[in-house]
């Protein structure tokens, strides 16, 4: 029989602020090393050691330092969080990002893997925290994608509970209501096509501490009758809003690597995404990439009217989905947990 590997995972989400990617991130992964047999994980554990092959952490404040900084036991970090990640969402971030990338090289230097959840991050790991390249890995963010799995009978009760009628061409779109996410082109899509129902799933977690938050709320007492932002709300709720779209869209300008677009991929819906960089080597051509609001009006209309269309990028998100799946992130885990124990042995 094999040797199970305990690891000890957490995030600091657990104990604060829920409702936004890194902690449904962190659910994921957890959830899918828990189906293993091979795997026995330990949840949190906050600003303690804990007795364990390997600690996986996902956040690296105050209360991670004891698991950071505890010899003889391999650790390993999901790197969601790079400086220009704060900017945009936290206030007053502009002010201190010397501080943010002297912490966050800090911490991530202490881990023996730094797990980047894209290309682009491993790039600034690498070149502008200077984290040792050999410590520095890709590991895509992942979901269940049968979570997701959307029937024409799952899109009707979806309907039917958030009443909305089923000849309504619906866009939703998921996020924390901050200046990086772009709610102003939502908005401005929305204002465009009166005929279209569209959905912000989200709102201001953080309160006070987010960014621009007095602009924020304005934007938010500003939209068009035909246009809902729901606040937060729980994650099985955030789910029947995608099973009741028929276009997703996300038009923020900095992003990593979204847990939204993944579950929008998962639900099998057409995406929208504001066409930067970091998308070329996760989403890259599959979902369709919009420079402006004027772009993205366009977009909206084109699947509103062409069924091909549609069924063309569903097709695509088939193909995000498949990339994605936790399954295959929990078994690359465990072999990379496995590497690691291997090494810490040799020592």
């Amino acid at each position: 029989m094999t040797q199970k590997i305990t690891v000890n995972m957490a995030s600091e989400s657990e104990i604060s602020v829920q409702g936004h990617g890194v902690h449904t991130a962190y659910e994921e992964l957890a959830s899918a090393l828990e189906a293993r047999d091979d795997i026995t994980l330990i949840r949190g554990g906050f600003g303690k050691k804990v007795t364990c092959d390997v600690y996986h952490l996902h956040t690296v404040g105050a209360h991670m330092w004891r698991k950071l900084f505890a010899k003889h036991t391999p650790k390993v970090v999901s790197a969601h969080v790079i400086p220009a990640s704060f900017i945009g969402s936290v206030l007053l971030a502009e002010y201190w990002q010397s501080f943010a990338k002297w912490y966050l090289r800090t911490m991530y230097s202490k881990a023996d893997k730094v797990l980047a959840v894209s290309k682009t991050v491993a790039d600034v790991l690498v070149n502008e925290l200077h984290i040792s390249p050999e410590k520095v890995s890709v590991l895509y963010n992942t979901i269940d994608m049968s979570r997701y799995h959307t029937t024409p009978k799952d899109m009707a009760k979806a309907r039917q509970n958030l009443g909305i009628a089923n000849d309504t061409f619906v866009v939703v779109g998921i996020g924390q209501v901050q200046p990086r996410k772009r709610l102003d082109t939502f908005i401005a899509m929305a204002q465009a096509l009166p005929n279209v129902q569209f959905y912000w799933v989200g709102g201001i977690p953080f309160k006070q501490l987010g960014a621009k938050v007095a602009d924020m709320k304005r934007l938010m007492n500003s939209t068009p009758k035909n246009l809902t932002i729901t606040d937060v709300i729980p994650h099985e709720k955030v789910r029947e809003y995608l099973q009741s779209a028929d276009v997703f869209c996300l038009p923020a300008e900095q992003e990593n690597h979204p847990m939204c677009v993944l579950e929008a991929a998962g639900a099998g819906l057409p995406i929208v995404l504001r066409d930067i960089p970091e998308y070329d080597d996760t989403f890259a051509d599959d979902a369709l990439r919009c420079a402006d609001d004027e772009a993205f009006i366009a977009a909206i209309l084109q699947f509103q009217s062409s069924e091909e269309v549609r069924q063309k990028y569903r097709q695509n998100s088939a193909k995000i989905a498949q990339r994605f799946d936790s399954k295959s992130a929990a078994g690359t885990l465990k072999e990379m947990y496995k590497t690691l124990i291997d090494e810490q042995d040799a020592r």
